[in-house]
Order: structure tokens, then C-alpha cells, then sequence
């Protein structure tokens, strides 16, 4: 009885201690990094980005394809600040250059997919419609598929990839859209 006296008073001391709590770790929040700033005097462009229903959530997903290629995980303690749509979609309008053209992207694949348990790549994969002013004749499609290998096979590469992988992704979509012809 007297050890367990002694134990809980310790545990006590230790647990109730200033600057001493035990709490559980707080997930960490992140997006794409500091978007391009446009200028304010200027009409943002028109995008809207669409993706399956699974996508919208915040998870940072990845798939084990040596383990289980059918088998989606998440990290547990690093998060989108926003569903990678609406991040995609922020990103896009920030850079601005669009031509005056209507996009409507349609997002179909962006996880983290490990080869093996140390190496590992980011993959994103869209397509793009291309709308004239109006809004009612399409000008253009095009598919596209992204992807780089992570830096460090964890969350850290996952998100540092996708913010690379997206920004190329902009320069990508500004490019097929200079190739369209002018209106």
C-alpha cells in the first residue's frame, strides 16, 4: 500500500507539474507554400477544379505499392490545411495567367506512392477544358500527368513534393494554354 502511495504522489508531481502535461500531439497543418501574388487591379481568373468525392477530405494520402497497391493510408499527424482541390484551385487563381480563358480541371490522382519503404514519389494527374469568355464553347482539352520522386519517404517528402508538383503543374497548364489559338 505504501508503494502505491508513493507511486501515485509521483505520478502526481510529474503529471501536474507546471510546464509538465501530458498532451497529445496536434496534427501539423500544411498547404502548397506562399502563393504568387497577383495584382490587385486585375480580374482573377475563372478556375474550378473538380475531383472525386475521396479527394475532398484533408488526409495526405499515400499507397504502399509494394505492400498493396489497392491500399490507401494516411499520415496521421500532417494534414492539408484545406482539401487539395481547394488548395490546387487557390494556386491556379494566384497565378493568374490564364489568357482570359475559363478552366475546368478535373483532378483524378494526388497521393504519395512508395515503390518500396524507402523510396517513394508524388503523383498528380489532371485534365484541363479550356473555355472562351463565354463560357459556352470549349477552346481546348488536355490530360496531364505529374510526377517527382519525394525527397524523404514520409510526410515531409509528400508535401514538399506536391508543392513543387503543383507549381510545375501552373507553369504546365500556362504553357498548353499559350499554345491554344487567340480568340
Amino acid at each position: 500500500m505504501k508503494r502505491l502511495l508513493i507511486g501515485l504522489l509521483l505520478f502526481s508531481t510529474l503529471f501536474f507539474m507546471p510546464g509538465c502535461s501530458i498532451s497529445p500531439k496536434q496534427p501539423a497543418l500544411h498547404d502548397f507554400g506562399l502563393p504568387v501574388s497577383t495584382p490587385t487591379d486585375k480580374t482573377p481568373p475563372t478556375v474550378t477544379v473538380d475531383a472525386p468525392t475521396w479527394l475532398w477530405d484533408n488526409r495526405i494520402r499515400y499507397r504502399q505499392l509494394y505492400a498493396s497497391s489497392t491500399r490507401v493510408g494516411f499520415y496521421a499527424l500532417d494534414l492539408w490545411i484545406a482539401p487539395p482541390p481547394e488548395l490546387f484551385e487557390q494556386l491556379l487563381i494566384a497565378y493568374g495567367n490564364t489568357r482570359n480563358y475559363s478552366l475546368v480541371i478535373r483532378l483524378q490522382d494526388f497521393e504519395q506512392q512508395f515503390e518500396t519503404p524507402n523510396r517513394a514519389r508524388v503523383v498528380l494527374r489532371f485534365s484541363v477544358d479550356a473555355y472562351s469568355d463565354n463560357n459556352h464553347q470549349k477552346v481546348g482539352t488536355q490530360a496531364f500527368y505529374l510526377e517527382r520522386p519525394s525527397a524523404t519517404p514520409d510526410a515531409t517528402g509528400a508535401v514538399n513534393g506536391f508543392a513543387t508538383l503543383t507549381r510545375q503543374a501552373t507553369d504546365k497548364i500556362q504553357s498548353w494554354l499559350a499554345g491554344l489559338p487567340d480568340k
